[in-house]
């Protein structure tokens, strides 16, 4: 009976020992759990204060650490977002862009998801701006559009999904810029290839033009392009089928009286 006893006492003060031991160990889980979210949101702040002032390279830093401190919960959602915005304004373009993707792929059900969209295709309009404002004006036979291209899913897409979001009015003005950039560069390109003689890549470029972008105001231009080359290239049916379209759609079309002349003026001089 006296050993039974002892075997007893003994077991309980074991289990008694585990049971201490597990709550010592949940409660320092739960300490440096609620530190490091403490810690985390402290940072978040000062990420923040360093965006309204300009400080984006710092925030970056922050940033980066609110999100591992904070993973999984809200607030690295929001670091992260808010890590691609920093890096869009410091003009780290390739890593606001990394950043901005991880987002939309991790999180697809967001309540920012919209912004995040628009977020996105702001960062690609405004790298397609810069290329624009050093295309017009220049000869060149190749650039590359995938920015615009990219900017112009990014804003249609948060169009279809989210008309009533208050950043679809916007995005949708920039989707209209963006189809008369691609247009114009097209026409740009075909006008290159005139320029130098080489007729068929010209009707081909500006074809291709008015296939793709029909509602485009470079479509007058792509027209006229049309007709001078196959008029060169000695295509007489082609090169009147082409007028043809440019008369009916465009009866007052400068290039009708001026012709090459009134290439000087064009949509994007007046955007």
């Amino acid at each position: 009976m006296t050993v039974s006893l002892t075997w007893r006492t003994a077991l309980m003060r074991l289990l008694a020992v585990l049971a201490l031991t597990l709550q010592v160990a949940g409660c320092s889980t739960t300490n440096k759990d609620e530190g490091a979210q403490s810690s985390a949101e402290r940072l978040y702040k000062e990420a923040k204060d360093d965006l309204t002032s300009g400080a984006y390279d710092r925030a970056i830093k922050t940033l980066e650490r609110v999100e591992g401190l904070a993973a999984g919960s809200l607030l690295a959602q929001q670091a992260l977002l808010d890590m691609a915005y920093a890096n869009w304004k410091s003009g780290e373009r390739t890593a606001a862009i990394t950043a901005i993707d991880r987002y939309i792929k991790l999180n697809p059900s967001s309540p920012a998801f919209d912004y995040a969209l628009y977020l996105k295709g702001t960062i690609n309009f405004n790298d397609n701006l810069g290329l624009m404002g050093s295309l017009f004006g220049q000869d060149l036979s190749e650039r590359d559009q995938r920015a615009a291209r990219d900017s112009f899913q990014a804003f249609k897409q948060l169009s279809d999904q989210f008309p009533q979001s208050r950043y679809t009015p916007d995005a949708r003005q920039r989707m209209s810029f963006i189809v008369n950039s691609l247009a114009q560069y097209e026409v740009h390109v075909a006008g290159y290839y005139y320029r130098r003689g080489a007729y068929v890549a010209a009707a081909a470029r500006a074809q291709q033009a008015v296939t793709e972008f029909q509602q485009s105001p470079a479509i007058e231009e792509a027209l006229y392009i049309m007709v001078q080359s196959y008029d060169k290239l000695a295509l007489p049916q082609l090169r009147d089928d082409a007028d043809r379209v440019l008369r009916k759609n465009f009866p007052k079309s400068a290039y009708l009286t001026a012709g090459a002349a009134a290439r000087d003026k064009r949509w994007w001089k007046f955007w």
